[in-house]
């Protein structure tokens, strides 16, 4: 035996990580079918894992949703900044983000299914903290560019992302080919400045967004 081996070998750790991503993709495909009410079981059934492989890493349904808000949070994170890496102009950023965004599963609404009914963890507050700091850099720049209308927040994104992205009762490809459809028409309006006699509504700032996630 190797003296300087530590944790598990790598063969078991992947095929706990492989694990751990099917309960998650089960989990965000269950609560968006059946809601918060969801059994635990059919989490396990879908992902291919046995009761008590789930409850070794998530002892509770709560564990596993908090899991989820970090996941979601972290990639749409990494989507903001590969964006604004990959183009050079804001807009362009700005567009491609949503796309992208609205193409990956990541954006099943979480937040009309479980929102209101965990508390924040350091954890939760740190994946918020990057995903808005990665939004406000995507934003502030689409403004500054002159390009996106000024009454449009970094708090609007998960919102409006929350808005376009509910379920379809039509094929995964048709559900994605429908909301790019609307998400054009949309920033075709964010594109657009505000008209002098439009009476603009109060966007949402974090503050906002985190009281709607968190319980109470």
């Amino acid at each position: 035996m190797r003296a300087d081996r530590t944790g598990p070998p790598r063969g078991r750790q992947k095929e706990a990580d492989r694990n751990d991503e099917r309960v998650l993709r089960a989990a965000r495909e269950v609560f968006a079918e059946l809601g918060w009410n969801a059994p635990v079981s059919e989490i396990a059934r879908r992902a291919g894992v046995g009761m008590g492989s789930l409850y070794r890493r998530y002892p509770a349904k709560e564990d596993l949703a908090q899991a989820l808000r970090v996941e979601s949070m972290n990639e749409l994170t990494d989507l903001a900044r590969t964006a604004m890496a990959d183009h050079a102009d804001p807009w362009t950023a700005l567009t491609a983000f949503l796309r992208a965004a609205m193409s990956t599963p990541i954006t099943s609404s979480l937040l009309a299914l479980i929102g209101g009914r965990l508390p924040a963890t350091d954890e939760v507050d740190a994946a918020d903290d990057r995903l808005r700091r990665a939004l406000d850099d995507l934003v502030q720049a689409a403004h500054r560019s002159g390009k996106l209308r000024p009454d449009f927040s970094s708090a609007d994104i998960p919102l409006l992302l929350n808005h376009l992205n509910v379920r379809l009762p039509t094929s995964s490809e048709r559900a994605i080919e429908l909301k790019l459809r609307y998400l054009d028409l949309l920033v075709a309006g964010l594109h657009t400045p505000a008209q002098p006699d439009e009476q603009p509504t109060r966007a949402p700032d974090w503050t906002e967004l985190r009281t709607m996630w968190n319980a109470p």
